[in-house]
């Protein structure tokens, strides 16, 4: 089972954000995809698959990430 959730442009390719499964268990995946010569987008090397748990954790991390880069960037325009 692969249920696409979202995608979005990054340059020339797309980076997608879909539900798997694997062996009975449920993942979250972020990849990036590449327009293949056949005219079909085709998966890179480049992303991640993790479980549900672990991605909670991921997700709140990015949530920090984004806040100290606000902050940064209002620093940099009070300046």
């Amino acid at each position: 089972m692969i249920k696409q959730i979202d995608q979005f442009e990054k340059g020339e390719d797309v980076v997608r954000v879909a539900l798997t499964e694997f062996r009975k268990r449920q993942y979250i995946e972020v990849r990036t995809y590449y327009m293949a010569d056949d005219g079909e987008w085709k998966p890179t090397r480049k992303g991640i698959t993790l479980n549900p748990d672990l991605m909670k954790e991921v997700h709140q991390a990015l949530g920090k990430a984004l806040e100290e880069l606000e902050k940064h960037e209002e620093t940099e325009n009070e300046e």
